[in-house]
């Protein structure tokens, strides 16, 4: 009698956060010291934004799809995305697709664009209450740098709104740096070698059987 053996191969995959939120960081960084006053221009913010803002986010985001990672892919996706549109507007207003384009640019289109950034930002903070404390309060400081960028760029509070958002900003490329730095370091010494902090337990995740006996 013969016997056939099913062997299973796993396919391991790192963890990309660190590199993820390093992109997050550094971008944010170069943005924020235009915003608040320190460089001018945005010309030399558009390969930051594009290398580190879409591509690094773009790539963790796929490694996250890979570990079937539904929450990293898509915020890491959704931020990705967001900075290389980002890159292309500040291209087309510094006149790289032409004047003609330039000049037909109506910056409100790019406010309700920020709206609705901020409509997504504020659901996936809700769903990274279960993730852990360090990424809910990065993503509570994107909710106030969608605020004031929504509100500034549509002439509301102009001012005391941009000002939220550079500050925002800011601290935002702080606690990215912070976020990537323990990453790499838990990941690399396998234990928390800098803290995170855990799961605020107010949602209560099911698993993928009952999720399938309650559909049926």
């Amino acid at each position: 009698m013969e016997t056939s053996q099913v062997s299973e191969s796993k396919i391991v995959t790192a963890d990309p956060t660190a590199l993820g939120q390093f992109g997050l960081a550094m971008v944010t960084l170069v943005a924020a010291s235009q915003k608040l006053g320190i460089t001018e221009g945005s010309a030399l913010i558009i390969p930051w934004a594009i290398f580190l803002g879409a591509i690094a986010q773009l790539f963790a985001a796929v490694k996250d799809a890979q570990k079937n990672n539904v929450f990293g892919t898509t915020v890491f996706g959704a931020y990705g995305l967001f900075w290389l549109s980002v890159a292309m507007t500040w291209m087309i207003q510094n006149g790289m697709f032409g004047e003609a384009m330039a000049k037909n640019a109506d910056v409100r289109q790019l406010g309700f664009a920020f709206l609705g950034y901020l409509i997504f930002s504020l659901g996936a903070t809700l769903v990274a209450t279960e993730t852990n404390k360090h990424l809910f309060i990065i993503l509570v400081f994107i909710d106030f740098l969608f605020l004031g960028l929504t509100l500034s760029t549509l002439g509301i509070m102009t001012h005391t709104m941009h000002m939220m958002a550079a500050w925002t900003e800011l601290i935002i490329s702080i606690l990215g740096f912070y976020g990537a730095i323990a990453h790499l370091a838990n990941g690399h010494f396998g234990r928390e070698f800098l803290p995170l902090g855990k799961p605020m337990g107010i949602f209560k995740k099911q698993n993928a059987s009952a999720v399938s006996n309650k559909a049926a």
